[in-house]
C-alpha cells in the first residue's frame, strides 16, 4: 500500500523566512494551481529581490509551462542579480572563470546562463544557446552546473 509522504520542504539556503514561507506554498501550490504558485512566488520576489532561489523557480515553473517568454524574463532577471552579488559584470561575456561555490551567487549565475542556453534551444534560437554554451565551456569546464547536457540537446537541434 502506497502513502503519500508529508511535504517536508525543499532547501532554499539562506533567504528571509517569509520568502521561505512563500516559495515553499509556492512549491506546494505548483502541484494543483499553477497561477496561485507564480503569484506566491512573485510574492516572494517583491518581498525580496536578491534571494535568487525565487528566480529559480519562476524561470523553472515557466519553462516548464511552455511559458518562454516569461522564462526568460525571469532567467534573465535572476542573472543580472546573481551577477550583481557575485560582483561580476552585468554581461557575462566579461565573465572570466572563477572558483564557485554550490551556494553562492556566482554559481546560481552559471547554473542560471545553462537555464538561458536551454531556453533558447526550447524557442529554436540554436545560435544563441550555441554562443551561451561556448562561453559555459570556458567559464565552467568541468560542468558543474550541467551545461554538458543542453551542449547534448543543442547539437541534436544543430545535426
Amino acid at each position: 500500500m502506497q502513502t503519500d509522504a508529508p511535504f517536508e520542504g525543499i532547501d532554499f539556503g539562506a533567504v528571509p523566512d517569509a520568502v521561505n514561507d512563500l516559495l515553499q506554498q509556492g512549491v506546494l501550490a505548483h502541484r494543483t494551481d499553477k497561477h496561485a504558485a507564480d503569484a506566491l512566488f512573485r510574492q516572494a520576489l517583491a518581498l525580496d529581490p536578491s534571494a535568487l532561489p525565487t528566480y529559480f523557480c519562476l524561470y523553472k515553473i515557466h519553462t516548464y509551462a511552455g511559458r518562454l517568454p516569461e522564462a526568460r524574463a525571469m532567467a534573465e532577471e535572476g542573472l543580472q542579480e546573481a551577477a550583481r552579488q557575485a560582483g561580476w559584470s552585468a554581461d557575462w561575456r566579461d565573465w572570466w572563470p572563477a572558483p564557485t561555490g554550490p551556494h553562492d551567487p556566482g554559481r546560481f549565475a552559471l547554473y542560471t546562463l545553462k537555464a538561458l542556453a536551454f531556453i533558447a534551444l526550447r524557442q529554436g534560437d540554436i545560435k544563441e544557446a550555441e554562443e551561451i554554451l561556448a562561453g559555459l565551456a570556458v567559464l565552467d569546464p568541468l560542468g558543474e552546473v550541467g551545461w554538458m547536457l543542453v551542449a547534448k540537446m543543442a547539437e541534436s537541434c544543430a545535426a
